[in-house]
């Protein structure tokens, strides 16, 4: 008798998981169906930093799967899980679980490119050719036609993340970028512009020198305020950024492609440089922006703050540090920098 419910107790397990087996593939089987047999595709888009449980709520919400943990234990179960790029796709809800994975593991047919604020134009291109993995010789032809749909519009193409696709011409970008940016400067800005002594470029070129000297929202205002303190005086801008520009511009003129530093460290030799950029050498502000500016920086020099500051200095913490006299300056420096 014990030993007949010893062997029952066994066979009942072997049951259970054979019923529990069998419950698990009919509900994969309908929850893997497609949603509908019409075989109509539609635009879907994976931002940057999804999850695929994200990916997987996105999906059914637009109607092209059935069940979010039927994607979920699919992608898991067959170790898809980094083939889930973010960029834009081309789906049905004609597809199945397993060749919606299929797609979407082919690669976006675009892709996301974030441009970072602070770049050159010419740090910009490098970026598209990277994120939309282009090849050659496209890569080589975009790089010259963005570089030569640029020429003058420095400090005009918007940082931002932006969706292209792979084989997207370099004057769609340019004029996305461009068109990006005359968003971003809204009726505010443009009427306080218009009121102002400087014009829109002259604007650009102060934010420009902003976004490269300040690391904070907070201080840009006030180092805004103080170039322009600076110029209101006859005194040089002295923005190392400007002189980084210029010494770029010289040594990078001849292999755009390969240059090592956009951004090099300024020397004492650096200084003296003879470039209108320099703004150690020459007052006023420089010729043309040096860097294309975010909208903080935007907004910064279009609304300067107000201060009695003419110098500022960042400490090795990049906490900024502002003075109003030469001598508060070097009292500045000789405490937070030697």
């Amino acid at each position: 008798m014990k030993f007949k419910k010893l062997l029952i107790f066994p066979i009942l397990i072997v049951v259970f998981f054979l019923f529990f087996a069998l419950g698990i593939f009919l509900w994969w089987k309908d929850a893997s169906k497609p949603v509908t047999s019409v075989a109509s595709e539609v635009r879907f888009v994976i931002p940057r930093g999804r999850s695929v449980s994200q990916v997987a709520t996105s999906l059914h919400k637009e109607g092209l799967i059935r069940s979010p943990l039927a994607f979920k234990f699919y992608v898991q179960l067959t170790g898809k899980t980094k083939n889930v790029q973010a960029g834009e796709f081309q789906l049905s809800a004609h597809f199945s679980v397993p060749e919606i994975v299929t797609e979407l593991s082919k690669g976006p047919l675009e892709l996301w490119v974030t441009i970072p604020e602070g770049l050159r134009r010419e740090e910009i291109v490098g970026r598209f050719v990277e994120k939309l993995e282009m090849k050659e010789p496209f890569a080589s032809q975009f790089r010259q036609e963005f570089l030569s749909t640029t020429d003058r519009k420095e400090g005009f193409l918007f940082p931002d993340t932006y969706l292209f696709p792979r084989d997207a011409s370099a004057s769609a970008v340019v004029k996305v970028m461009t068109q990006t940016f005359d968003k971003k400067v809204d009726g505010d800005m443009e009427k306080a512009i218009a009121e102002s002594v400087y014009s829109l470029e002259e604007i650009v070129t102060l934010a420009s020198i902003v976004e490269r000297e300040t690391k904070t929202d907070g201080e840009r205002p006030i180092v805004a305020g103080i170039l322009l303190n600076r110029i209101s005086i006859g005194m040089g801008l002295q923005a190392d950024a400007t002189v980084q520009y210029a010494v770029a511009n010289e040594n990078c003129k001849l292999d755009v492609q390969n240059c090592s530093s956009w951004w090099p460290v300024p020397t004492l030799d650096d200084l003296q440089i003879d470039s209108p950029f320099n703004t150690y050498k020459y007052s006023g502000l420089p010729p043309a922006p040096i860097a294309n500016p975010g909208e903080s920086s935007l907004k910064a020099a279009v609304f300067p703050e107000e201060t009695e500051y003419l110098y500022y200095i960042h400490d090795p913490e990049g906490t900024i540090h502002y003075a109003k006299t030469l001598s508060e300056h070097n009292a500045n420096v000789s405490k937070y920098l030697r």
